[in-house]
């Protein structure tokens, strides 16, 4: 198939079977909030849930609607919203991470993730809900604000906590660097707040984050941003080079910057070269830095991740190049398709093992975001070529 069959066919799954299902099975009307997994006969678990599921959720049915979706995406969005702050906000301002089914907070910690889609989630709210842009406004420069109070790292970037503590890592910079993206483009917006703090991202990126003498991105940083110690500092993800390559592409063209786009095209081909199984043509967990496979396991959102990333390639390049990227693009569809294939249409795995068998276990809601942003995107794109 290629890749305009695979869009094609992606984007009825997700209008027809997956917002229907997240809307109707993922959503707990009791509660007012989002459901953190659904069983493979299509009903909802009571999983404890997740803070980063609620906005994460929120973004789905937020970009759905604002793109036509159909279905009732409205009240979805507000009831998740309403939610995420009644359950998970502390007096501090922050987000908790983990409630139970009922609604009640069990681990009110900080974590640097789940602020940046709190923050992803505003700056959707206010594109849809005119009439609370003000609102979204105030709380997302107020939610910025409060981090750098918090934990700001005295270099760049920004600590674990407040006390710091070890390693830092490169993932919530990640989700805090598409939240600037998706902010400074949102009218009304602090641009010029949130086009520094994506600068100053993009830039610990480069000049950290990626090591200077492979190109490949890492995890696990001591305090001086330099590589943690032992093996955990030697980690690479292959979904994260490619998802850490699909941002330095947008925020690339934004600036006008040559060496983020040479540094993606390296982060891509490392994510292609090392981190695809063969021969189940779908990109594992880890690899070390010496491109070894770490864990043979391949989960769902590095499929996504690796979709977005090429279908971009696909659209800013030409010719010979831009067919490989081309090719590329339909084999990881066709990898992410493979996680789709499930009894009940709408739902996913998670896990496939090296043997190409997948985990038996209920679909995860966080991999929503992962899944709707790849189909997008690639509409995007190919509208572009």
């Amino acid at each position: 198939m290629d890749i305009a069959g695979f869009s094609a066919k992606l984007n009825d799954w997700l209008a027809n079977a997956a917002l229907p299902m997240w809307r109707g099975k993922g959503f707990d009307v009791s509660s007012g909030g989002f459901v953190e997994t659904i069983d493979m006969t299509g009903e909802p678990t009571r999983a404890n849930r997740r803070s980063r599921v609620q906005p994460r959720q929120v973004y789905c049915f937020a970009e759905a609607g604002r793109r036509g979706w159909p279905g009732d995406w409205q009240s979805v969005a507000r009831g998740g919203i309403t939610y995420f702050d009644r359950v998970y906000l502390q007096p501090s301002g922050f987000y908790g991470a983990l409630a139970d089914a009922d609604g009640n907070l069990i681990d009110a910690s900080f974590d640097l993730y789940n602020q940046a889609f709190a923050l992803l989630s505003f700056a959707y709210l206010a594109q849809v809900f005119p009439e609370r842009k003000a609102e979204m406004i105030e709380r997302s420069n107020t939610l910025r604000e409060k981090l750098e109070a918090h934990c700001k790292h005295p270099s760049a970037g920004f600590e674990e906590d407040n006390p710091p503590r070890l390693p830092l890592c490169s993932n919530p910079h990640m989700h805090l660097f598409e939240a600037c993206l998706a902010s400074e483009d949102v009218e009304g917006f602090d641009a010029v707040a949130w086009t520094n703090l994506a600068d100053e991202i993009a830039a610990l990126c480069m000049g950290h984050f990626i090591d200077r003498e492979t190109g490949a991105l890492r995890e696990f940083f001591d305090q001086d941003w330099s590589p943690m110690p032992g093996d955990k500092g030697r980690i690479v993800e292959p979904g994260h080079q490619f998802e850490w390559a699909w941002l330095l592409l947008r925020w690339g063209e934004r600036r006008g910057n040559a060496d983020a786009l040479v540094k993606a095209r390296r982060l891509f081909e490392i994510g292609e070269q090392y981190g695809i199984a063969q021969p189940r043509d779908v990109a594992v967990m880890t690899l070390l830095d010496d491109f070894s496979v770490a864990d043979p396991v391949a989960r769902l959102w590095p499929q996504t991740e690796w979709l977005k990333a090429a279908i971009r390639f696909a659209a800013l390049t030409q010719g010979e190049e831009r067919e490989r990227y081309l090719r590329s693009s339909a084999r990881a569809a066709s990898a992410l398709m493979k996680f789709l294939d499930t009894p009940v249409s709408g739902l996913w795995r998670d896990k496939q093992k090296a043997d190409g068998s997948f985990v038996d276990e209920p679909a995860p809601a966080s991999s929503f975001y992962h899944i709707l942003c790849a189909i997008y995107e690639l509409d995007d794109c190919l509208k572009r070529l």
